[in-house]
């Protein structure tokens, strides 16, 4: 059987899931560079790092000389993908779904490369949609396919229970219609997708067959669903799903995410998401292996993500934070950074008003007793704001809120305490 270089690498990183034709598009791959595209609908304004696996693999055909379409679906965001859904998807305006796609191109611009030879182009299928008539669709796509292969699909089969509108049935014919449109304006030859999107892709291919001559050849790749070894969902924590978006998930927070990969997925994911060699890799699991305390994989898999998609800058305010909290030095922090680190620690809410230290600590909970909080004062368990207080006499001011609102209480080594001022 015919291999290619790339397709070996992407089976060794335990990214293909299915392929319409394994041969044929190795042999493509050998003999040509090639176009090739990923979609995703505008459904929120922030893609998270669960949809990002498909766009990283067509980043790595760029990488090796094939020029990759991004599609960003304003036609299809209007429509909604059945994708095992077990309900609708509630319909978006357009002036939602502009916003929305202004957020993902954005993001997508981090991980592709919009200015090399082979540079990335990105499409809206709204732009070849937009003109045309309901009558034109359905007589140039409606007659291509028939109910019974429809019905046949599982994303759609999975819903005829529960039941699903004329609207989400027809998704699958305007995807195919897109990949239909790309090959022929654009040379694109293959379309890679999650392992959701199979009956659309194949509906795609079947859509160029029926439209082209036997000369034409186009093929589908899936990526298989990234999963965690303790069989709990990957991409959540428990404030939700890690999205790209800086104010959705702040770049420490997306760090901290990575940070805390277990050793039994890290590997995994180093092959997943990053775009570090097999050596390397080696090198890392190795680590793993025979010192695993010093976490090398994981600080690695933070740094690589969270350098790709937030940049530099926002690494090394990440890195800042992170030891800054397991120094407690929390001195070297700006207030805007105070405020990202401890988004997520238990909070007191106070009004504005002086307190003895003793009985703010009593009243947030802090210290279980006066006599507790006394002795944590006189002990140097407390600091307020990176600051140690032994002092008992000390009085909670103006002087030790942070933005005038704040004040960050720490006891022991790891116990932070916010303390909200109104």
């Amino acid at each position: 059987m015919m291999t290619n270089e790339l397709m070996e690498d992407l089976k060794w990183r335990g990214l293909l899931y299915q392929q319409t034709d394994e041969e044929g598009l190795a042999k493509l791959l050998d003999e040509e560079k090639i176009s090739l595209y990923c979609g995703t609908d505008p459904t929120a304004d922030s893609l998270h790092i669960g949809h990002i696996v498909p766009f990283l693999t067509l980043r790595r055909f760029q990488r090796h000389g094939h020029r990759p379409i991004v599609l960003v679906g304003g036609a299809t965001g209007m429509i909604g993908d059945p994708s095992f859904r077990a309900d609708e998807r509630q319909l978006l305006s357009e002036e939602q779904l502009g916003h929305n796609i202004a957020g993902i191109r954005k993001q997508l611009e981090q991980i592709f490369d919009f200015a090399d030879v082979n540079a990335a182009v990105m499409v809206d299928n709204k732009d070849w949609f937009k003109e045309m008539t309901a009558i034109d669709f359905l007589r140039d796509y409606g007659k291509l396919l028939s109910v019974n292969y429809m019905l046949a699909k599982e994303n759609v089969s999975s819903r005829l229970e529960t039941g699903i509108s004329f609207t989400e049935f027809s998704y699958m014919l305007i995807q195919g219609a897109d990949f239909n449109h790309l090959y022929d304006h654009y040379g694109c030859r293959v379309q890679v997708g999650g392992s959701d999107q199979w009956g659309n892709i194949t509906t795609g291919l079947e859509i160029i067959r029926k439209t082209h001559d036997d000369e034409a050849k186009a093929f589908g790749i899936t990526i298989p669903l990234v999963t965690k070894a303790d069989g709990t969902k990957f991409g959540k924590t428990a404030g939700g799903a890690v999205w790209l978006d800086p104010e959705k998930t702040s770049p420490y927070e997306f760090y901290q995410f990575w940070i805390n990969t277990a050793d039994a997925d890290v590997v995994k994911y180093l092959k997943i998401f990053t775009f570090l060699s097999r050596e390397e890799i080696g090198e890392l699991e190795k680590a793993v292996e025979e010192e695993p305390h010093l976490r090398k994989a994981q600080k690695t898999l933070a740094e690589e993500m969270t350098r790709m998609i937030h940049g530099q800058e926002a690494l090394d305010q990440a890195q800042r934070i992170t030891q800054a909290l397991f120094s407690g030095d929390l001195k070297a922090l700006s207030v805007s950074e105070m405020k990202d680190a401890f988004k997520d620690v238990p909070t007191f809410e106070s009004a504005k008003e002086e307190k003895n230290i003793v009985d703010l600590l009593v009243e947030a909970g802090i210290s279980s007793s006066k006599r507790q909080a006394r002795e944590d004062v006189t002990n140097g368990a407390i600091s307020i704001n990176g600051e140690r207080m032994t002092d008992l006499a000390h009085t909670v001011g103006a002087d030790d809120r942070l933005d005038d609102a704040f004040t960050i209480i720490r006891r022991g080594k790891k116990k932070y305490t916010m303390v909200k001022f109104s």
